[in-house]
């Protein structure tokens, strides 16, 4: 399963899920949660049942459910209960506690995505996941900042301030360690394309797999930045042809440069990202 972009669709907007099928999104993020106010809930999960039972063919379907804690989570499995939803998005996560919780809720084998950042304890359960059962690990910056009293978690120039750079790291080593795909969060400015092009190049570039999305205009962009160039494929087959033809060899020399262990191990991860 192959997860560049992950595109958010309000569950209570059934004409937009129709839509968000043509954006060419590796999958889609049928929202229960923030996106739908808590009087338009019922209508929402009528609408993601009926589009899941009829789309689930056409797309990689998750549904973000709302927090284990709140009112609606029963409400929200629910509604998945017997259809062919990829898996299922919780909000709030704090840790493998929280993903073992909801699998004993889930009303069938669902892959779990969990935000894994939106809360204090959160923060300190990131390098706790297991990988079993896991569509891959992902963060927030909007949730957290708000938990905390804190007024926003960006600088002026959009960069994130210390504590987020710090949430947005421990992120990328808790999916590593656990085995499963790093997603960067969203970019807010869905007008600020150019803005965005380079906050996905440094996610690939700082380790992240994929990136999720809250609009359509947004998909391209990332579906860009987290696919290989043909130059860096080339490159890639080079390094693993090279070490393939001097079996034993620790390092290597390739158009003047070193080549050893890790260059052949990012070289054979990015073939097998390349590969789909």
């Amino acid at each position: 399963m192959r997860l560049r972009s992950l595109l958010f669709v309000p569950g209570d907007r059934p004409e937009r899920m129709e839509k968000a099928l043509g954006m060419g999104a590796d999958a889609l993020i049928l929202d229960l949660e923030d996106s739908v106010a808590a009087g338009a809930k019922a209508t929402a999960r009528s609408a993601v049942r009926e589009f899941v039972e009829m789309r689930s063919g056409d797309a990689t379907l998750f549904v973000r459910v709302n927090p284990l804690d709140s009112d609606f989570i029963a409400d929200d499995l629910a509604a998945i209960d017997g259809t062919a939803v990829r898996g299922v998005m919780l909000p709030k996560a704090e840790g493998r506690a929280s993903v073992a919780e909801l699998r004993q809720r889930l009303p069938g084998e669902y892959l779990v995505l969990p935000i894994a950042s939106e809360t204090p304890r959160a923060v300190f359960t990131l390098g706790d996941y297991d990988g079993a059962g896991l569509a891959g690990l992902t963060w927030g910056a909007e949730d957290l900042p708000a938990a905390i009293g804190a007024s926003t978690s960006r600088e002026a120039d959009g960069t994130y301030t210390d504590p987020y750079k710090m949430v947005r790291a421990l992120t990328l080593f808790g999916a590593h360690a656990a085995g499963v795909p790093a997603i960067e969060t969203v970019y807010p400015d869905f007008r600020d394309l150019d803005g965005l092009a380079a906050y996905a190049a440094r996610g690939r570039r700082d380790g992240f797999t994929g990136m999720m999305a809250i609009h359509p205009a947004q998909v391209a962009v990332i579906n860009a930045a987290f696919s290989p160039s043909d130059a860096e494929v080339a490159h890639a087959r080079a390094v693993v042809d090279l070490f393939a033809a001097n079996p034993g060899a620790g390092a290597l020399q390739l158009d003047g440069k070193m080549v050893d262990a890790p260059h052949l191990k990012a070289a054979e991860r990015l073939l097998r990202l390349a590969g789909g």
